[in-house]
């Protein structure tokens, strides 16, 4: 997806800087070339024989080098890139920028470059929550500098909170879509669901389906890289945020309908999660206890919300409403079936009997009005960005219709 795309990586001052060698790499092995510029604060956390080994090419540092402005000029090397990406950003690298400061080679480019820019904050949480960066943040935001991260996790300094630089994955995720050239779904919103549900029985107890999310996320990052605005409305999981989704969280299901109708005007609607069919009729209060030599208490059962169903004959119906089908036996009739008995256009129906809840690969089938598609076992991702290639074709006509 990048053969022959340039890119300009500073790497500045943070102790995450080591996860610019892993971010080169991956941008390597995806085609780029990549020119690293290393800071002052950035070398003391990463050598510049380390970068440049890995990356293929001299480490550009000093402003003043009379050699490297004679080889290349400060001017040309800001104006060379398909993309400038800072990662990580330190506060003051993000203070710097905001402010318009050229003092060193990387400020100096990034005040001449012409080209996108891609900033990865990393720094510790109570800096990232200070006033000044958050001010700094929107500054840049609002000059059209983009932003992935950052995550919540473990620092450096024994602390954990929002400020941990998103892992090399995710930037060249951000990257990659950035640089993906014709985006078909631009201007489009799309929503998705993921993830099981969680319907309480107790404080301490619930009932849920075995679903990881692994499918449903991959659908709403491949969505988000072909141009869509996605509302993505997650059960609790532990799959991190697409790139360029909006997430919304909820337990149960009643919550993830409530969800999916405020998002709503949609142009389409891919229900992956794995709703539980049955809530409890009544949620104790307080924790059941086993009491020896009595029978478990009986659980009453109430049918939860159909939130494909709800969609497909809502009155901000999406333009097309795709559902998901787990099935053990009869896949593909029970899809059929499934189709035409909610109302949705698709269903893309799979066998979850062996390890495909939680596991990395999928073989579906897809359900159309047409007729079916056998398609291949394949990692989750895959089945991802050919779905949403398919979603993207049929919204083409829908938007000429209007």
């Amino acid at each position: 997806m990048l053969a022959d795309k340039r890119i300009l990586l500073i790497v500045s001052g943070s102790v995450s800087a080591f996860k610019a060698l892993a971010l080169v790499r991956l941008l390597r092995k995806a085609g780029a070339q990549v020119t690293p510029v290393l800071t002052e604060g950035g070398a003391r956390f990463v050598t510049p024989h380390a970068l440049q080994a890995i990356a293929g090419e001299a480490v550009q540092q000093d402003l003043w080098s009379l050699a490297e402005e004679a080889e290349r000029g400060h001017i040309r090397l800001a104006r060379m890139p398909d993309l400038v990406v800072v990662a990580p950003a330190s506060a003051n690298m993000l203070a710097r920028m905001a402010h318009g400061l050229a003092d060193d080679l990387a400020t100096t480019l990034l005040l001449a470059t012409d080209r996108p820019v891609l900033v990865a904050p990393a720094m510790n949480w109570a800096m990232w929550a200070h006033p000044a960066t958050r001010a700094n943040m929107a500054l840049l935001a609002a000059r059209g500098i983009r932003s992935i991260g950052p995550n919540d996790g473990a620092m450096a300094e024994a602390e954990s909170g929002p400020g941990r630089l998103a892992e090399p994955e995710e930037i060249l995720a951000a990257i990659e879509a950035i640089l993906a050239g014709p985006r078909p779904l631009a201007g489009r919103h799309v929503l998705v669901t993921s993830g099981p549900t969680h319907e309480p029985i107790d404080p301490v107890r619930y009932i849920a389906n075995r679903s990881s999310g692994k499918q449903g996320h991959a659908i709403a990052g491949a969505l988000a890289a072909l141009g869509a605005r996605v509302t993505l409305v997650s059960g609790p999981v532990t799959q991190p945020d697409p790139v360029g989704v909006t997430v919304v969280r909820i337990e149960s299901a009643r919550e993830m309908l409530a969800a999916c109708e405020a998002a709503l005007p949609a142009d389409a609607a891919i229900c992956a999660a794995a709703v539980a069919d049955w809530r409890t009729a009544r949620e104790a209060g307080q924790k059941l206890k086993k009491i020896p030599g009595e029978a478990p208490p009986p659980l009453e059962l109430a049918l939860n919300p159909d939130i494909l169903a709800t969609l497909s004959t809502h009155a901000m119906r999406p333009g097309l409403v795709v559902g998901f089908a787990a099935e053990t036996e009869n896949v593909v009739p029970n899809a059929i079936a499934k189709r035409a008995r909610k109302g949705c256009d698709w269903i893309v129906a799979n066998d979850v009997s062996g390890d495909v809840m939680g596991g990395a690969e999928n073989a579906v089938h897809l359900v159309t009005a047409a007729g079916v598609e056998d398609w291949p076992r394949l990692p989750k991702e895959e089945v991802a960005r050919r779905l949403a290639a398919r979603v993207a074709e049929a919204l083409e006509p829908l938007a000429a219709t209007r």
